[in-house]
């Protein structure tokens, strides 16, 4: 009988009960045993029979029994997580991404949210972790802040902080190396030559770095920096910078350090009676959903922060078990060209 015609079968939808290894086999067309072997990170198993097992753990919705996983290994199989506030949304890409690999490894990421910049949420963050419950302990929030109080932290289980370094001229970013170079020469093609920069916080590894990599990049194709604001990462604080100026940089373009601030960015702009792209271009960092939908359409570099959670969450799984990190592939940013950008005025 074919996979087709098996609608009549029980499933767990249909009984209302959980699905276990044996309701996967049976969709799958494999041996529980084989469905016990993927789930632990076998590698012998063959590619056709990974994707039949794959699509059968969605069809049934299968959730790991991590209770009983845990009494059996005599270990748990929680990850605490202390992330920085959702509201900004490439920290909260990147939490989904560590967030499904936990899934997909048989974890559960127990998210604590908090306020990065804050020592006494940090302290409060870090006591609330239970040490006798937790397999490892991973930390998405790369202020110097979190990453000093993590560090000063002592842990009985392994840990891993998820922090952009600083770059040198020796180890760079793939943010500094190659996507700012491409984005500031994106920008030289259409004839840009005085280009500003409002920078991230300089309390974030990722605002230094992406401000510096700005100005090199600049240096290196011969252009001029015409200034740099500041925001804190908000659309409020891009509109701010702006707003609150009484003269604009002499700038034909500028290149915002994430799009959430080049959004408050292009509308402080508007309202001060320039037209994007027309009179000056607006660019961003990060290829947010979102940035495809404003007016104009936001040009940015697009960084792979899903993947970037997957890592973090992989790093530390190999340490919690004493294996190898499991490879995962990150996309190289890139230059997303859109509306938000076009050729340099005539001066």
């Amino acid at each position: 009988m074919s996979k087709e015609t098996q609608p009549q079968l029980a499933t767990p939808a249909a009984s209302a009960r959980a699905a276990t290894i044996y309701d996967v086999a049976q969709v799958a067309g494999v041996s529980h045993q084989t469905v016990s072997r993927f789930l632990t990170g076998y590698p012998g198993i063959r590619p056709e029979t990974k994707a039949r097992v794959e699509a059968a753990l969605v069809e049934l919705d299968y959730q790991p029994n991590l209770s009983a996983r845990s009494l059996k290994s005599g270990r748990s199989h929680r990850i605490g997580a202390l992330v920085h506030d959702e509201s900004e949304t490439g920290p909260s890409l990147t939490a989904h991404g560590a967030t499904m690999e936990a899934r997909e490894a048989g974890y559960v990421l127990d998210v604590i949210s908090l306020d990065a910049h804050d020592r006494d949420s940090i302290a409060k963050s870090l006591a609330l972790i239970g040490p006798n419950t937790l397999a490892g302990v991973l930390a998405l929030a790369s202020t110097d802040e979190m990453v000093h109080a993590f560090e000063a932290a002592h842990f009985t289980m392994p840990t891993y902080v998820h922090s952009e370094a600083d770059d040198t001229r020796l180890a760079k970013t793939d943010v500094s190396r190659v996507g700012m170079p491409a984005l500031i020469a994106y920008l030289r093609d259409l004839g840009h030559r005085r280009l500003a920069h409002v920078a991230g916080p300089a309390n974030w590894s990722a605002g230094r770095n992406r401000a510096r990599a700005f100005a090199a990049a600049v240096e290196d194709l011969g252009l001029v920096h015409a200034g740099e604001l500041t925001g804190d990462w908000s659309a409020r604080s891009g509109y701010d910078a702006i707003a609150g100026l009484s003269d604009l940089p002499d700038a034909t373009a500028y290149v915002v350090a994430n799009d959430q601030m080049a959004i408050g960015t292009i509308l402080a702009l508007k309202r001060r009676g320039l037209r994007v792209p027309a009179d000056v271009s607006v660019v961003g960092v990060d290829d947010l959903p979102e940035s495809a939908y404003i007016d104009p359409p936001l040009t940015t570099l697009r960084v792979d922060h899903v993947a970037r959670g997957r890592e973090a969450v992989a790093s530390l799984i190999g340490q919690i078990e004493g294996v190898p990190a499991r490879p995962v592939p990150i996309d190289i940013p890139h230059v997303v060209v859109r509306e938000s950008s076009g050729p340099a005025p005539a001066r």
